[in-house]
C-alpha cells in the first residue's frame, strides 16, 4: 500500500460538483492498493500516517513533534489507484493496482480502521470509484510518500 501524506491548511472532495468531504487542518492521504496488499498493509499506514510527527509544537517550539491525532486535526482520505501507475512507452498501465471490485471493501475497511483508531469524526474520505476534484491548501508545503512494504517492482517494461 502507498500513501501520499501533504500537510494542508485544509483539503476538500468534490464530486459532480458537490463538495463530499473537507477538513480544516491536518492530512491529506492519497492512498493507492497494490494487488498484494493484506490488512497488514492497512494496520501498517493506519498507524504510521496517524503518528508521524509533522505538525510543530507550539509550546516547546519544536519542529517536527505532534501528529494529526495530538493536534485534532482532520484526515481525509481519497482512493488513487494512480500511485501504483508505471508507464509503458507514453502509456500509464496500472496492472499492479489492486482491481476496483477487490479495491473498493479494502478501501472502505481501512477508512473504517481509521476512524477506530482515531475518532469517526475527524477522518473523512472521498469517493470510491468517482472522478473527484481534490482541492488543498498544502502546509509547508510538506509532503511524506510511505509504502507499507518495500516498493514492488512491475514486469512490465519501463
Amino acid at each position: 500500500m502507498r500513501a501520499v501524506v501533504q500537510r494542508v491548511l485544509s483539503a476538500s472532495v468534490e464530486v459532480e460538483g458537490r463538495i463530499v468531504s473537507e477538513i480544516g487542518p491536518g492530512l491529506l492521504v492519497l492512498v493507492g492498493i497494490h494487488e498484494a496488499d493484506t490488512h497488514s498493509d492497512a494496520d501498517y499506514i493506519c498507524r504510521k500516517v496517524l503518528n508521524m510527527r509533522l505538525f510543530p509544537n507550539e509550546e516547546t517550539g519544536k519542529a517536527w513533534d505532534q501528529s494529526v491525532v495530538q493536534r485534532d486535526y482532520g484526515v481525509l482520505l481519497v482512493s488513487q489507484f494512480t500511485l501504483y501507475g508505471v508507464l509503458k512507452g507514453n502509456k500509464p498501465d496500472f496492472h499492479v493496482a489492486m482491481p476496483p471490485q477487490k479495491a473498493k471493501p479494502f478501501y472502505a475497511s481501512l477508512v473504517e480502521k481509521f476512524q477506530k483508531a482515531y475518532s469517526s469524526d475527524a477522518v473523512k474520505d472521498g469517493i470510491f470509484g468517482a472522478m473527484m476534484k481534490v482541492n488543498l491548501v498544502n502546509d509547508g508545503p510538506v509532503t511524506m510518500q510511505l509504502d507499507s512494504s518495500p516498493v514492488q517492482e512491475s514486469s512490465g517494461p519501463r
